[in-house]
């Protein structure tokens, strides 16, 4: 296959924005499995192609999302949806409530490890000094990102749609504006 029919994917999910926090986070997920298949394309290119013009860009691309987007997901999580939702449950919710924010940080951790090692190999594809990823190492990487999506879609959120109160959805969404230096409109 030609490097001019592959496409590497951008930022394809629906928009949302900070006045719908919850909805912008999802839509991050989105937006990460979107880089998690250009991810699992680029190891057949790579071994086709080598690191050529579409697979340096998509190499790029994914390192520009991941160093940015990604740090910021798991910064409006951990600083201010997690405790907007530690303020907002009723007592007998909070034990659950901390043993899925527990795991939910373990994740982010570890995806920030596999990450960073991944990371330096993207570089090397970018600069057009490493012909190859390991598929394994994509493979683990995309299905850490998958679980943890999974479980933020079907427990983190749908409680934080039950749980928080509009004040505290525009706070956690005013945040979310600060953090990436947008000003308030």
């Amino acid at each position: 296959m030609s490097a001019a029919k592959i496409t590497f994917p951008g930022f394809t999910s629906p928009a949302a924005g900070f006045e719908a926090p919850l909805e912008m986070l999802s839509a991050c997920h989105g937006r990460v499995e979107s880089q998690c298949q250009t991810l699992l394309r680029l190891v057949p290119h790579l071994a086709a192609n080598g690191p050529d013009q579409a697979a340096r860009e998509a190499a790029q691309n994914v390192m520009r999302y991941f160093d940015t987007s990604a740090p910021h997901h798991h910064a409006d999580e951990e600083e201010d949806l997690f405790p907007a939702l530690l303020q907002a449950v009723p007592n007998a919710e909070l034990a659950p409530l901390h043993e899925l924010i527990a795991a939910l940080q373990a994740q982010h951790r570890e995806l920030e490890r596999a990450w960073a090692e991944l990371r330096w190999k993207l570089e090397g594809v970018w600069l057009g000094t490493l012909r190859e990823l390991d598929a394994a190492e994509v493979g683990r990487l995309v299905e850490l990102y998958r679980g943890h999506i999974a479980r933020e879609e079907e427990e983190l959120l749908p409680l934080a749609a039950r749980a928080l109160d509009a004040a505290r959805l525009d706070s956690v969404g005013r945040a979310m504006r600060l953090r990436r230096g947008i000003k308030e409109v």
